[in-house]
Order: structure tokens, then sequence, then C-alpha cells
């Protein structure tokens, strides 16, 4: 027991210490030279990826598995649900409403980065072992920079396969499945029920594996068909309780603001655990930087890197500036965040929800929750098997496969500590090959990002429908 606990405490220090400043300083300080030798440009095109996501440039015959919608739901799905919710919860309770402003600040950046993450991703594909053209930083490395960089996307594969587990979907699933459902109907007590974990585990690692089946392709019609609904039903619920509350908006938004630089809500006044707590968490929302964007923006069908880049430019606009935003306004206008002692995580947002829905505030949260938390299983499982696929081959895939829907069950009923360490930790681990090579290659982002608007400016005055 005592050698349990020291590995806990290990692998918890391990985390924080990769989570520690240099890395955030070159998640945000990486993003806003992205953006400044971008001259902004990317954001100034910004609308075109709303024609790109409504399908006005695909072509099936075009290299890739799955079209842009597709591709960025798929890459939504991985950030969307459990982050959403319980990272900004976590975020105001142990960095005070001002966490909020800096999440914000990784947004505006993080739209940079993806900019850049993705277009390389389609820029310098690679073929696997098996001959499938696939995208995404261990490829980018290798084909871009060459094999005397082999070292880095080596480090990018073995972190992305082991941070890429569902462990800890599959625990939170359950848990809300549990304090929602279970418990209030009387299925199990408050203690919980090992048999009503293990088969709701089972259950959700039977679905997986039905989805998981269909590759990249059912993934991506999965995610297109959940992402959106899911969202919009999100942000239905958060404007009913903003409009209940719409008189305390400006000064809610104005405690953001003003916190974010004064740090007045921690104890002590500490700004630097505002704004180092409001960048993780930004970070850990929108994985920008992180790369795991990059392996779903990859599979795009286009021969043109530039337009994967513009329609992942949307993911941290969706997943921070606009979900983030209004969880927490939820959160603080409800004023749950002042008086949740011990609350954290998922269960602050559902106590602000109930504020407001009464009993059924949980409820509604968790359907919302569940098929996004699902759809965020079976990306991982597209993630990581890529990793494995690049360091061990194709033959073994089935091997992964099996271990990975193994652990959805064993993640139900596990206590996790350890292993949700783990995963934190190899998160910050991957940043650090995806913005080493994403630095050192944004000046063929740069040309090639000029040559494509400039095509389609021109296109755009002589009438033309393609910019090539």
């Amino acid at each position: 027991m005592e050698f349990l606990q020291s590995l806990d405490a290990a692998l918890a220090a391990f985390a924080s210490f990769v989570w520690g400043t240099p890395l955030l300083v070159l998640l945000v300080g990486g993003g806003l030279y992205l953006l400044v030798v971008s001259r902004g440009r990317p954001y100034r095109h910004l609308g075109h990826s709303i024609d790109l996501l409504r399908g006005k440039y695909d072509n099936p015959d075009d290299p890739g598995q799955v079209p842009h919608r597709q591709a960025l739901s798929t890459a939504l799905s991985g950030t969307l649900g459990l982050g959403n919710i319980a990272g900004v919860a976590i975020a105001i309770s142990t960095g005070g409403p001002g966490a909020v402003f800096w999440m914000w600040v990784t947004a505006l950046v993080g739209v940079a980065t993806k900019f850049y993450t993705a277009t390389l991703a389609v820029m310098y594909r690679g073929r696997d072992a098996a001959g499938e053209l696939q995208g995404g930083p261990m490829y980018v490395i290798r084909e871009g920079l060459g094999k005397r960089w082999m070292p880095l996307a080596l480090l990018f594969a073995v972190a992305g396969l082991c941070g890429m587990l569902p462990v800890f979907q599959s625990n939170q699933t359950v848990q809300l499945l549990r304090e929602s459902f279970a418990v209030p109907l009387g299925v199990v007590g408050e203690d919980g029920s090992l048999w009503f974990d293990f088969a709701i585990g089972v259950v959700l690692a039977i679905a997986a594996a039905v989805v998981i089946a269909g590759r990249i392709q059912r993934i991506g019609k999965f995610a297109v068909m959940v992402v959106p609904g899911m969202v919009l039903f999100y942000l239905a619920l958060t404007f009913i309780v903003i409009g209940y509350f719409w008189q305390e908006v400006p000064a809610a938004l104005w405690l953001i603001v003003t916190d974010a630089f004064s740090g007045r809500a921690v104890a002590g006044g500490a700004l630097g655990a505002v704004i180092a707590t409001g960048i993780s968490r930004g970070a850990f929302s929108n994985e920008a930087g992180i790369g795991t964007e990059s392996l779903a923006h990859g599979a795009a069908k286009t021969t043109e890197p530039i337009r994967e880049g513009v329609v992942a430019m949307v993911g941290p606009i969706v997943d921070t500036l606009v979900v983030c935003t209004c969880t927490a306004l939820v959160i603080l206008l409800t004023g749950v965040w002042q008086h949740g002692e011990g609350i954290e995580g998922v269960s602050l947002t559902a106590e602000a929800f109930s504020q407001v829905f009464g009993h059924w505030g949980p409820v509604l949260l968790l359907l919302m929750v569940l098929p996004l938390a699902f759809s965020t299983i079976v990306t991982f499982w597209y993630y990581g098997v890529k990793c494995f696929v690049f360091l061990f081959g194709p033959r073994l895939q089935w091997l992964y496969t099996a271990i990975y829907i193994s652990l959805i069950a064993i993640g139900a009923v596990a206590s996790l500590n350890a292993v949700n360490s783990i995963i934190i930790g190899m998160y910050a681990v991957m940043a650090v090959p995806t913005m080493t090579s994403t630095l050192l290659l944004a000046k063929y982002v740069n040309r090639a990002a000029h040559d494509y608007f400039v095509r389609m400016e021109s296109g755009e005055k002589a009438g033309l429908k393609d910019p090539v």
C-alpha cells in the first residue's frame, strides 16, 4: 500500500513538473510567435472555413480518408466534453474567475497554432508500414525534418500511446451515470456498486468496439452526427441559465477580466497561480500545440494543406471561446464557485445547473456529456492506434485494440490516480515534439499560405469556385 501511495505521489509530481512554466511558455509563446510571423493572415480568412465545412471544395478523389467536416468533428470530439465541463470548474475552483481570461488567451493564440499544426499534418503526410497515407506530428517530423530528428517522432508516438488511454473518460462517464441515475432511482446505494460500474463499462466497451471496427471513416461519421448536436444542446442549456441571470452577466465578465490581473479570488492573491491554472487548463481544453488534433486533421481528403489549417482554426473558437465561456458563466452566475468547498470538476458544474433546473440539472448535463465522452473514447483509439502502428507496424494493432477495449471496462471500476497522472504528463510530453517541429517548419506554411490565399483571392475576383 505504501508503495502504491509513493507511486501515485511520484507520478503526480511528474505531471506537475512537466506542466511547469517552460511548457506553458512554449505553448503560449510559440503560439504568439506563429501569430506574428503569419501576420495574422489566417485570422482574416476564418470565414473561408465555413465554405470548406459546407463541402464547397470537397473532392472524393483527393488523398485522405475523411472530408473536412468529419476531420474537424473528430478533432473536436477529442477535446469537447469532460474537459469543457470539469476542466473549467477545476480552473475556477483552483485559480479563481481570472483563470478563464487566461484560457481565452490560449484559445486566441491556439487559433494560430492549430492553423500551422493542421496544415503541416497534411503537407507532410507519410506512408505507414502498411502503405496507407497518414498524418500527425510523427510523420511531420519524419517527412519534414528528416531522419536525424526521428527521436522526436518516436517521443511523440510513445507519449501518444500512453496519453491516449480511455480510462479517465470511462471512469468519469460511469460516475456521472451512477450519481445522476442509479443512486436517485435506488438502483445502487450512495457508496456505489462494483457490479453496476463494471456492467456500464462493458456496455461502453462493446459500443466502442462496434464504432472502432469501422476505423476513421466510421469514427468520422459518428463524430459529425454527435458533436454538432451535443454542442448546440449544451449551449441551449447554458443560454437558459445565462438568460435567467442576464442582469448579472456584465459583472461576471468584468470579474473574469479584473481577477485575471489581481488574483484576489485565490488565497494569498497569487497572480502566478491564476495565470498558470488558466493557461494549463486552456491547453487541456483545446489541445492546441499538443499534437492530437494533427492526427485527426491529417486524415482530411484534400490536396491543399492550407484548407485543413483553416478548418482547424475553428476548433479553439468553438471549444474554448464559446463552450468553455458558457460553462464559466454558468458557474459564476449561479454563485456555486463561492460556496462549493470540496466540490470540484463536473460535480461543481452539475451543482450550478441544479440552481436553475433543480434535480434535472445533472441529468440534462449527463445527456450532453455521455455521447461526447463516448466519442472521445473512440477518437482516442484512433489516435493511439496511429502511434502504435508508427512504432510497431500494423501486424499487431489487433493487440492494441484488444487492450484498449479492455481498459474501457477496467477504467469503469478501478481507482486510477496513477494512470491519470501518466495521461496528464504524457500530454505535456507530446507538446514538445509538436511545437518544436511546428516552429522549425513554420516558414514552409507561410509560403504555402501566401500562395493559396493569393490564388483564392484571384479566383474569387475571376468568379471561380476553386482557387487552383
